[in-house]
């Protein structure tokens, strides 16, 4: 009971802190800079996690299939590729490198 309880707290704690944005900031602009700012934040989190998912296992680096698919993908985005074609050349650059047994 105690951990349900908790769960529900937790809920309704992390609720509140998300309503407490728009209400707080209702009806006036941000500056310009942090305009900027916020704008670029999601590009640099989809990054990071990108790096690490692909580099990292456990505790460890580790150098594998993962990037040879994501610099396959990397060319296919400096190509301008559709984001779908981009996805599918990671995912089967990745598929054929383990295939071949490396990774």
């Amino acid at each position: 009971m105690t951990t349900i309880l908790a769960l529900v707290v937790l809920a309704v704690g992390t609720y509140l802190v998300k309503a407490a944005g728009p209400f707080t900031a209702a009806g006036r602009e941000l500056p310009a800079w942090l305009d900027r700012l916020a704008n670029l934040v999601p590009a640099g989190l989809l990054a990071a996690l990108v790096a690490t998912q692909t580099v990292v296992d456990g505790a460890s680096l580790t150098l594998d299939a993962r990037i040879v698919g994501v610099a396959a993908a990397a060319v296919a985005v400096a190509l301008r590729a559709h984001f779908g074609i981009v996805v599918l050349v990671g995912a089967g650059v990745t598929a054929g490198v383990r295939a071949l047994g490396w990774g």
